[in-house]
């Protein structure tokens, strides 16, 4: 069975790589064959990532214990939430 933070993990991962809105603010050009400080021009992007929230909540589960003998005791679990960034709606 897997690791539940791993798959966590993974998940959180997937979710702020595909939330991003990346909009290029710039064209790019190539530069001349002239090889000087300021030839050419690179793109320039603006960049709205999410804003991802992480943090605890108090959940009772069931646990061992030492008896062998199942009880319920408090923990915290990892909580998630994610706000988009500002995304253009008419695009």
């Amino acid at each position: 069975m897997r690791n539940p933070i791993t798959l966590t993990a993974l998940a959180l991962a997937a979710l702020g790589l595909t939330a991003c809105d990346v909009q290029q603010t710039e064209e790019g050009e190539m530069p001349d064959v002239d090889i000087s400080a300021d030839a050419g021009n690179l793109p320039e992007y603006d960049v709205d990532a999410p804003e991802v929230k992480v943090g605890t909540t108090e959940s009772t589960v069931e646990v061992p214990d030492v008896d062998v003998s199942t009880e319920e005791t408090t923990v915290d679990v990892p909580v998630i939430g994610i706000e988009p960034g500002d995304v253009d709606d008419d695009k």
